[in-house]
């Protein structure tokens, strides 16, 4: 299925334009695309934010840049307050030319709740070039540890794929988890290899990462974020974290 096209303010004349929406749980943004650049954050609940190749769990404490006619679906889990900016082309050094994640660091999002007060930034205010000159700064600081889920192309394997996210803290082996998918747990498993670059055991272990680091931003204890998870004791979670990241899950509760 083709993307459609989204329909969003008119950006022309105003480098930075600031939408606030609220979702319900379940709530799906179905594949589409814009011209402008999109900072998709939200203040609070949780999102699934899905490219053509990747897939990512977006908590409050993490934002996804989105290159200018880059296909995309957002999904919402729970009742999610997005701040979105979009943003005309910018960037001529090439520092946001990819998807990534970005940590919302406190300046960072209090730069954009500001910016979706005001609406949008003119271009003949200088306060406001100077604060769409901030937020460039910013959007290309490192990206974050790796949240980013690359997603198989071949169905069988994208089904899979989509199980899994569904529900990553799921026990149930992979071979109970291929049944019914059209294909080989071993044919799965090379599929997964070579089109995301991961064995489908460590893609798994990703997306239960992805699960656990949306866990402790809601503040969630590191065993209740483990049992989300799927781990069913603290110390393999943590050894597992640590493995992912080089940090403790302590890392990503809130201070």
């Amino acid at each position: 299925m083709s993307p459609s096209r989204q329909i969003e303010p008119d950006p022309d004349g105003y480098p930075v334009r600031g939408l606030a929406q609220t979702f319900r749980t379940g709530s799906r943004l179905d594949v589409h695309i814009h011209p402008w650049a999109q900072l998709v954050y939200a203040v609070s609940g949780v999102m699934q934010v899905e490219t053509p190749h990747a897939a990512w769990l977006v908590p409050p404490t993490r934002a996804i840049w989105l290159p200018p006619n880059m296909p995309h679906g957002i999904e919402m889990r729970g009742t999610v307050a997005m701040r979105t900016l979009y943003l005309t082309p910018v960037d001529p050094e090439g520092r946001l030319a990819k998807c990534r994640a970005l940590e919302v660091a406190p300046l960072l999002r209090e730069l954009i709740l500001h910016i979706v007060r005001l609406g949008m930034l003119r271009q003949d205010n200088p306060e406001h070039e100077r604060l769409g000159g901030l937020l460039i700064d910013l959007l290309a600081v490192d990206e974050t540890p790796p949240l980013d889920l690359p997603l198989p192309k071949d169905p069988r394997a994208r089904g899979l794929a989509e199980r899994v996210l569904a529900n990553p803290g799921d026990e149930r082996t992979l071979a109970d988890l291929a049944k019914g998918s059209g294909a080989s747990l071993r044919t799965l498993q090379r599929l997964f290899f070579s089109e995301t670059g991961l064995p489908l055991e460590a893609w798994r272990c990703r997306a239960r990462m992805q699960q656990g680091v949306v866990s402790l931003s809601a503040g969630a204890s590191v065993t209740a974020a483990g049992l989300e998870a799927g781990y069913q004791s603290p110390s393999a979670f943590i050894a597992a974290f640590r493995r992912a990241f080089g940090v403790t899950p302590g890392r990503y509760r809130p201070s």
